[in-house]
């Protein structure tokens, strides 16, 4: 795992200096703070940070082929290695180091731009080819490692992160308001774009090349739902059981020490018990916990830790531990929304005062149909049973009138009355638009509240909706389930769950593996008829039948509980102070982006106990604070 960064300048005349490149690799350094290395001629310049994981002592970056006309940088593994060295060995190529980057270089030298096509594993690398004068670039399947780009006239910037791009004095530095309109909506910034104007992520499953002035970006892989498999249950089970040791046995290759990530959920807790079956030592695993105990999970991974000897490390957070909100949003570069990147942080710097690397359950439930929403969805399906007219005149007009009275019912029944109105809305909706509500944040209407008519002029006429819309009607399923998975995997888990787990561990210099997000066992899991995902009300019923030998029944029937953060609570009590300083004497209402009468009301709301408002707080807390480091402080 490492941080990279180039600059090529369109004259081929200008040369690159090494301060350019030394500028943008020196903030990168957390990613790799092992060793460094540059590679400077003419007009193109790359710059590494380096997390020694494999081939310790001659893996160094910026590496070149024998020839010295190709040159690489790459930030990633590539698991299956051995197999195309060896491959390429029968071959007759003859290596000059034992590190996966090399691997890389010969196979672009020989199948050129397919070269990606035969890796497995999480990467965004660089590739400079003298002899065509042309930048080639790629990142992984579903978007484990980040690559961001910026272009113009007079040349092409690339990066792990934006800040490395933003060194560049010549890098104009503007604020995207259309991309602020989509962070609303799903606490993230949906790629290509990013917060910043010109400056763009490389998705998933993409390539890129630059050649004479002209950037020219493609599609190489697409997960496909159809034809489904036809197996028993049990043949379906054993084929799963295999890719998954596979694929965890592929993941603790390593020269350093290796750990796992164990939230006390299934999909950790299974990668923990496959991680012991072939480990000759206990497996050092990694917890966290909060003490509002309908938010700690700590008594389940315990279960876990005990019944495979682990050698189990935990960690609790309190209130106090937001107080790293700054550096979270350094890390991110973009406003961030998904407030779980706080334990996230921890468990990151806790894990690395012991091992280098961390195995963790990610992907597991966009895979296996793991989220309410995926139930929730049938739910109002049968809730539609009821006729049209009486949920949109009659229950709709009783919920409306019981809304401003919900702060004085009894808790649980205001809970009812907010379920059973979110319901009813969704039922009027279409499938995509209740897809939809269920990942948004903020829905239009408060939106075009937020921002200031001025904004609202630029960007009311977007529809946010369009990005998920997109993937949810592609001919890659046929069955709403797969809808969902598959737009899951191709939105929220990119865009979302992988910034958070590379951004969160690189902090700390820690390389996180997905043993989910196998590429191998995606596709064989997309082809699982979704009856096999879901059954009656049972989710990820298929991983549950293969993990049941390895789990505690407990913990197998627990309803999901995910890594979610007690910000409601906080927000009307400790953090309150931290809301007042920040929100209520916004810059980004006094720049006239957002405006402040909403804000406050927002607030007021949230801390008299009316609404509650964490999520929409903590965006825009995030926002705030992005705004103050990257647009007022430099």
């Amino acid at each position: 795992m490492c941080g990279i960064c180039g600059k090529i300048y369109a004259d081929r005349l200008q040369k690159i200096t090494e301060h350019e490149i030394r500028r943008m690799n020196t903030v990168l350094q957390h990613r790799g703070p092992d060793d460094e290395g540059y590679f400077i001629k003419n007009q193109i310049g790359f710059g590494h940070q380096r997390l020694s994981i494999i081939d310790l002592s001659t893996g160094q970056q910026p590496m070149s082929n024998a020839r010295g006309d190709l040159w690489i940088v790459f930030n990633g593994e590539i698991y299956n290695f051995l197999a195309l060295r060896n491959t390429l060995t029968q071959q007759g190529i003859r290596f000059q180091t034992m590190s996966d980057t090399e691997i890389i270089l010969h196979l672009y030298d020989l199948y050129g731009v397919t070269c990606v096509e035969h890796l497995r594993g999480m990467f965004a690398f660089a590739i400079w080819d003298e002899r065509q004068q042309r930048l080639f670039a790629a990142r992984d399947r579903v978007g484990k490692k980040p690559f961001f780009y910026y272009v113009n006239k007079h040349g092409f910037w690339f990066a792990s992160e934006i800040k490395a791009i933003l060194q560049d004095d010549t890098v104009e530095r503007a604020m995207n308001i259309e991309a602020m309109w989509h962070y609303l909506t799903y606490q993230y910034t949906p790629p290509p774009a990013t917060m910043f104007q010109g400056i763009c992520q490389l998705p998933p499953a993409h390539t890129l090349i630059y050649e004479s002035g002209e950037v020219q970006v493609e599609r190489y892989w697409t997960l496909r739902y159809l034809p489904k498999t036809r197996q028993s249950s049990q043949e379906r089970q054993e084929k799963l059981l295999a890719l998954l040791r596979e694929s965890v046995k592929f993941r603790m290759i390593s020269d350093v020490p290796i750990g796992a990530f164990l939230s006390g959920g299934i999909d950790s807790s299974l990668i923990v018990a496959l991680m012991s079956e072939c480990s000759g030592r206990p497996v050092q695993t990694f917890s966290i916990g909060f003490e509002e105990e309908e938010f700690n999970e700590l008594p389940y991974a315990r279960m876990v830790a005990e019944r495979y000897g682990t050698d189990h490390h935990e960690f609790m957070v309190k209130p106090d531990t937001v107080e790293i909100l700054p550096k979270l949003v350094w890390q991110f570069d973009e406003p961030f929304g998904d407030s779980s990147a706080i334990p996230t942080y921890y468990l990151a710097q806790m894990t690395s005062q012991y091992v280098k690397v961390a195995l963790n359950g990610d992907g597991g439930d966009e895979s296996f149909a793991g989220y309410m929403r995926y139930l929730g969805m049938r739910f109002v399906k049968y809730y539609r049973w009821l006729p049209h007219p009486i949920r949109r005149n009659m229950i709709e007009a009783v919920l409306r009138y019981a809304h401003p009275h919900l702060s004085v019912l009894p808790a649980p029944l205001a809970k009812l009355f907010r379920y059973l109105r979110y319901v009813n809305d969704l039922s009027l909706a279409s499938a995509t638009e209740l897809y939809a509500y269920a990942m948004m944040i903020c829905d239009n209407s408060l939106k075009t509240e937020i921002v200031t008519p001025n904004v609202l002029q630029q960007v009311g006429h977007l529809q946010s909706f369009d990005f998920l819309a997109s993937y949810f009607h592609g001919d890659h399923t046929n069955h709403q389930t797969d809808a969902m998975l598959y737009t899951d995997v191709m939105t929220y888990l990119p865009g979302d769950l992988l910034v958070k787990m590379d951004r969160m561990t690189m902090a700390h210099h820690v390389e996180g593996r997905s043993p989910f997000l196998d590429h191998k066992l995606m596709e064989f899991i997309a082809t699982v008829p979704a009856e096999e995902k879901i059954r009656g009300s049972c989710l990820k019923f298929l991983l549950k039948q293969v993990a049941r030998p390895y789990l505690p029944e407990e913990l197998l029937t627990r309803r999901k509980q995910g890594f979610s953060v007690p910000l409601r609570l906080w927000f009307r009590n400790e953090l309150k102070s931290m809301l007042n300083d920040h929100l209520r004497s916004s810059l980004l209402v006094r720049d006239g982006i957002l405006n402040g009468q909403t804000i406050q009301r927002i607030l007021d709301e949230h801390q008299q106990h009316t609404q509650d408002h964490q999520h929409q707080i903590w965006l825009l807390l995030n926002l705030e604070l992005w705004y103050q480091m990257f647009f007022h402080h430099g």
